[in-house]
Order: structure tokens, then C-alpha cells, then sequence
């Protein structure tokens, strides 16, 4: 039975389904951003809400990636409607976005599959998930006219033990320099609607209490640490949707060969929470760049 084409269900409404106008918003806000450091991204986290949200935020991640320097693209995203326990691989051949299609790396599919610990998941369920979706758009525009592949993951509510292993299941093709992790994930989802209303009046408005919380969680994803971070969200409960695919990518960092810097470029909120009536989501983008050899 052949695979089925995944269709980018979710453009038109979180983001532009004309390909022409898709591009140009992309290139605004990467343009925007100032001339980076110079390394190139192995790895980004990157939120994925609307762009009209968020895509000024991506811009800051996707703008490090080398796109001479990739040949198959990892995405790693959290599963907001179906529930599992395991990591989840498309039924798909290939990922369609307003910018063109993007083949799935279906050898290393077979490779992940082989390993018993992924399961396949219904295109239904796949182009009702839109965490994965989300990254196409800038994916596809910084790689344009460059032959790639894709290897979508999405990863299910996780124990602790079982982002370790799935963590080190995936760090051989970390250290593999022509591969780019894609950690998609927003921050802190507050607000009565979200169930969560974390405050401390210390720090000032609610807004800025936010913004504590989550600079805590990103300071210690960039120390690398995983049970760091597995603590931290025990005792805070912040509501980061891409925990546990952040989770597995701070394991792979520990298992890698090759030694890694994780540095988080920018942050924001839809909103500036003022009362207990507000909601915001937060966002935030991170590069991980191989460390310097001394």
C-alpha cells in the first residue's frame, strides 16, 4: 500500500497557504533578526503556534541553520490531541507545505522502526497534530532549491527513564554533522484556561512572573541537564507543551560523542498578563551549536 502524501492541514488558518506570501512574511522576520554568531545550528528549539504569534520568534532560531551544511532534518514535536507513552513516526512518504513537499527519509525510518520502540500513527491523527506542521514553512523556505529529508517524530507523554533511552537511542545521528534536530516546543501556557495560574507578586506584574518561571526552565536547558530540568518541572508545573521532546533532546546531548552549547537567542509572550482574567503563551528559541575544540 503506498504512503500517503501528508497535506499541511493546518495553513490557511495558523499560518499563509499561499506560498508567495508564506515566503515573504518568513524573509521579513528573518531579516529582522542581526547577523548571527557564525556558527552553524545543529540543533534549534523553536515554539510553534501561529506565526502571527510566534514567527519573529522562529526567526531567531532558523537563521543559524546552515542550510549548505544539512542533509536530513529531525523533527522532534509533542503530541497536543493523541495519547501514547512511545515516540510516533508519520504514515506519510512526504510532508507538503505551501513552499513545495519534502521527502520523509524513509531508511531511517525502517532504521527507528527496526529498533521496536517507535510506533506509526494514522495520517489522521499525524495532519491533526500541528506541532510538527508549524516548522515546514520556515523549514522549507531556508532549505529552498537544497535537496533534504525529513524524519518527523512525535513524541508522546514520556517517563523520565524513558526519555533517557529514547535519548540514547537518537544521539548517534546528533553527532552526525549533516543532520539538524528541530525541538519544537512553546513555553509557559497561563491563564485559568490553561489550568495553570503560577504568580509570585515578588517579581511584579503576572507578566513578569512568566517570564521568571520560564527563564528558569531555559537556564537550566542550557546547562543540559535533564534531570535538572525533570526536577524543575516538578516543582513548578510550567505548562512547556514540548517537555518531554525537550526532555529527549537534553538526553541526547548527554549520550552524544560530540560536546554541545546550548544558548536560547529570544524570548516572548502573546500577551502581557496584567489579572487573573488574562492568558498568555510564551515563546522562546534556542540554538545548539558544537563546542569549540580546545
Amino acid at each position: 500500500m503506498p504512503r500517503p502524501h501528508r497535506r499541511p492541514a493546518h495553513a490557511g488558518s495558523w499560518y499563509e497557504d499561499d506560498g508567495t506570501r508564506l515566503a515573504s512574511q518568513i524573509e521579513n522576520w528573518i531579516g529582522a533578526v542581526p547577523t548571527p554568531r557564525g556558527a552553524h545550528a545543529r540543533a534549534i528549539i523553536s515554539p510553534h503556534a501561529g506565526y502571527s504569534y510566534c514567527g519573529h520568534v522562529m526567526a531567531h532560531a532558523y537563521k543559524q541553520i546552515n542550510p549548505e551544511r544539512v542533509s536530513r532534518v529531525f523533527i522532534l514535536g509533542p503530541s497536543h490531541h493523541y495519547y501514547t507513552r512511545r515516540c510516533c513516526l508519520s504514515p506519510a512518504s512526504s510532508y507538503d507545505t505551501p513552499l513545495g513537499s519534502v521527502s520523509i527519509a524513509l531508511d531511517i525510518y525502517q532504521e527507528l522502526q527496526a529498533t521496536g520502540q517507535f510506533d506509526v500513527i494514522d495520517i489522521d491523527v499525524d495532519e491533526a497534530e500541528h506541532s510538527l506542521e508549524l516548522q515546514m514553512g520556515y523549514l522549507a523556505h531556508i532549505m529552498r532549491g537544497r535537496q533534504f529529508q525529513l524524519v518527523p517524530i512525535m513524541v508522546g507523554s514520556l517517563t523520565p527513564e524513558r526519555e533517557a533511552a529514547y535519548g540514547r537511542l537518537l544521539a548517534g545521528y546528533l553527532d552526525d554533522p549533516s543532520n539538524v534536530f528541530i525541538i519544537s516546543s512553546d513555553f509557559c501556557h497561563w491563564g485559568s484556561r490553561f489550568s495553570y495560574t503560577f504568580n509570585d507578586s515578588s517579581k511584579g506584574p503576572i507578566y513578569k512572573a512568566i517570564e521568571w518561571l520560564d527563564t528558569q526552565g531555559m537556564d537550566i536547558i542550557e546547562q543540559g541537564d535533564p534531570k535538572a530540568f525533570t526536577e524543575y518541572l516538578r516543582r513548578y508545573g510550567n505548562t512547556i507543551c514540548g517537555r518531554h521532546p525537550i526532555s529527549v533532546f537534553l538526553n541526547m546531548v548527554r549520550s552524544c560523542r560530540t560536546k554541545f552549547e546550548i544558548n536560547f537567542e529570544n524570548y516572548d509572550q502573546s500577551a502581557r498578563v496584567a489579572t487573573f482574567r488574562d492568558s498568555s503563551v510564551s515563546y522562546a528559541a534556542a540554538i545548539v551549536t558544537a563546542a569549540a575544540q580546545s
